[in-house]
């Protein structure tokens, strides 16, 4: 969960900061030279999407450093639908082929973040010991 926050919040400051490099390791044109055509509001949506990202990223830092493991499995299931919308965007054409990235790292983020949270809890279940408020 740490590390997976350290790179959201890495990422919301790299596209608040230089969002060129963002939009081209999506596989998004860069801001052509001259700007940007009028009612293209491409940056207005990166700024917004990169600010959720960087706030995203602090409050998975923060629920690992008080072990909070509610939330990552409350995470599981959205990290999920979050794939899949990623990656049936590009598979319609709404999104580049290198949109899918996104997609596959938050499935494969779901996928061991549930299986983490399944070992421990067998690993609970098998010893006896573990914290009462992790059956939430």
């Amino acid at each position: 969960m740490a590390v997976f926050g350290v790179l959201a919040a890495a990422l919301g400051v790299v596209g608040l900061v230089a969002p060129d490099a963002l939009l081209t390791v999506m596989g998004f044109e860069p801001v052509p030279e001259g700007g940007r055509a009028d009612g293209d509001h491409t940056l207005v949506f990166l700024t917004a999407s990169s600010m959720a990202a960087l706030n995203m990223g602090v409050y998975y830092v923060l629920a690992a450093l008080a072990d909070w493991k509610p939330f990552f499995r409350w995470t599981v299931p959205f990290r999920l639908l979050t794939c899949a919308v990623f990656t049936l965007a590009v598979v319609t054409g709404r999104a580049p082929t290198g949109f899918l990235g996104v997609g596959l790292w938050e499935g494969l983020g779901a996928v061991v973040t549930g299986a983490a949270l399944r070992y421990e809890r067998r690993g609970t279940a098998l010893t006896g010991v573990g914290p009462e408020s992790d059956t939430a």
